[in-house]
């Protein structure tokens, strides 16, 4: 059985899991802007709050899965490929981290890491744009060390696993409903950050089953939500 994480506060935390996209870098907007246009070219029409519901936090299976159920289509085999190399082309123009991370990176006390969907390249080359890959190095985990994706508790029991942590002392932080549920599922706290762009204005609150510990909006908040998760005195 998996343990269950004190609610609620940050005492007991030994690591902290961030989700990459939409948390630490302001890339969803910029991806499902992207993928409703390219989605479109095939007469599938989706809208921003669409993507946020039904894609946002999952794996590109996942997302094939989902247009082949509700519209009836199966994207062409290099869609995929196509689409991320204009979608790393768009991040190098556009990509910036998200207020407030930087400084909340440097001033953790404990050890944090990475637990996300997207691929390995993306990841590092997006570290790579906003400056976080000499922070991080290699400490993330993707979802193609697991066999089930969000919401499946297995990312982030995957990431625990790898810094030899019990998962009742992870604190994760998630922007998607899939992460929160998996996160949750792991048995380890978790908080939902609402300050990407693709969040604003959009209220997803309603369709969590389980709801998430905290809530925040911008990453100055954390030290006074969470002070032991920083030195003393700071």
């Amino acid at each position: 059985m998996i343990p269950k994480p004190t609610p609620g506060g940050s005492a007991g935390v030994e690591l902290v899991i961030f989700d990459f996209d939409g948390v630490l870098v302001d890339s969803e907007v910029i991806s499902a802007r992207m993928l409703v246009a390219e989605l479109a070219l095939y007469d599938i029409h989706v809208d921003l709050p669409y993507i946020a519901r039904h894609f946002l936090g999952r794996s590109y299976p996942v997302v094939l899965a989902q247009i082949r159920a509700e519209f009836g289509i199966d994207l062409p085999k290099g869609f995929e490929a196509a689409y991320r190399a204009r979608l790393l082309d768009a991040f190098a123009a556009d990509l910036k981290i998200i207020p407030g991370v930087m400084a909340v990176l440097e001033r953790l006390a404990v050890p944090f890491c990475i637990a996300t969907s997207s691929s390995q390249e993306r990841v590092k080359t997006s570290m790579q744009l906003v400056g976080l890959r000499d922070i991080f190095g290699d400490r993330f985990t993707t979802a193609s060390e697991v066999s089930r994706g969000k919401p499946a508790p297995d990312l982030f029991l995957r990431a625990a696993q790898k810094h030899g942590t019990d998962p009742a002392r992870c604190l994760v932080i998630e922007d998607s409903l899939p992460g929160i549920r998996g996160a949750l599922a792991a048995g380890m706290e978790v908080w939902h950050f609402r300050g990407g762009s693709h969040l604003v204005g959009l209220d997803l609150s309603g369709e969590l089953s389980v709801a998430p510990q905290r809530h925040f909006t911008h990453f100055d908040e954390l030290p006074h939500l969470a002070p032991g998760l920083f030195p003393e005195g700071e």
